[in-house]
């Protein structure tokens, strides 16, 4: 492996953290005997061009510095090459991270640990999410979560994740359950009124809720979480125990299991990562081993 890695870096993540945690992440791998590149771009777009090169350069690791969105950004450029992908947490939500087991907000500490998984060889194979052409490795969100992510990316205050929980207020005021068509694995068809459904790859979304609690990286299947109709008295006080992922023994709860899915509702916005990706009806693959990691 060459002794060349690239810090693929968000300097906006979480209001400026993604800039102050590359230099702790550099300074350990420089330490540990790496040459460091680091990228950065004018936009997404140029972001991503610039690391897919450093990836077809030979690069020995691609290792994004950000949250969510940087790790989802990153995982565009590294998926399917061999190129082995770290995580340096430092945005506001972190989810992929927690899936990876990495530590959160701590760069000089996750570059040591990384570099060392480097060092040794310590890298395993994990699943990833496919919509299309984009791919994702915690959660698809779709219904009022993914309405609360619309309502929030319009708004210019609070800031961050403050945002989120002013939008969600909102959103439950006039929400109401959606029909919609699930197909699990191109074959059985359920119809149901939902508040949300959720594909998760791993455990978590929005800054730790397990909605997902029982999801594998390793195990080829998506967990989906359908949360049913339910009043909003009844939503407020399922809600926290989101947190602890316990929230899948209520009985308007449903958790089921596939390798594909396909989400069809009106007037829905699918997220993944955080991000969005159009809208439903989409179709969610689990392509088993599509990702090279490194790290614990």
């Amino acid at each position: 492996m060459t002794s060349e890695i690239t810090l693929f870096v968000n300097p906006t993540a979480g209001r400026g953290r993604g800039a102050r945690a590359a230099r702790p992440a550099a300074s350990a791998f420089r330490d540990a005997g790496f040459s460091v590149r680091t990228v950065l771009g004018d936009d997404p777009r140029d972001a991503l061009d610039r690391a897919r090169a450093a990836v077809e350069e030979g690069t020995g690791a691609l290792i994004a510095v950000g949250g969510d969105g940087m790790a989802n950004l990153a995982l565009q450029a590294v998926v399917g090459t061999g190129t082995p992908f770290g995580l340096v947490a430092a945005g506001t939500g972190n989810d992929f991270a927690r899936a990876l087991g990495m530590p959160l907000r701590e760069p000089a500490a996750a570059g040591r640990m990384i570099a060392d998984a480097l060092k040794c060889g310590r890298v395993r194979d994990i699943d990833l999410g496919r919509v299309g052409d984009r791919w994702f490795g915690a959660v698809l969100a779709s219904g009022f979560d993914s309405r609360v992510n619309d309502r929030g990316n319009r708004m210019r205050l609070p800031l961050g994740r403050l945002k989120y929980d002013v939008a969600m207020v909102a959103e439950l005021a006039a929400f109401r359950p959606l029909p919609y068509r699930i197909t699990l694995d191109g074959g059985e068809v359920r119809e149901v009124e939902a508040t949300l459904v959720a594909v998760g790859n791993g455990p978590s979304y929005g800054g730790g809720m397990r909605i997902c609690p029982g999801a594998d990286l390793t195990d080829g299947l998506f967990d989906i979480t359908v949360v049913g109709e339910c009043s909003r008295a009844t939503l407020l006080r399922v809600f926290p125990r989101v947190y602890r992922g316990t929230h899948v023994g209520h009985p308007a709860i449903t958790v089921l299991r596939a390798a594909s899915v396909e989400l069809a509702a009106e007037e829905v916005t699918g997220y993944a990562d955080g991000e969005p990706v159009g809208p439903l009806p989409l179709t969610a693959r689990c392509v088993p081993g599509a990702l090279r990691v490194v790290g614990p």
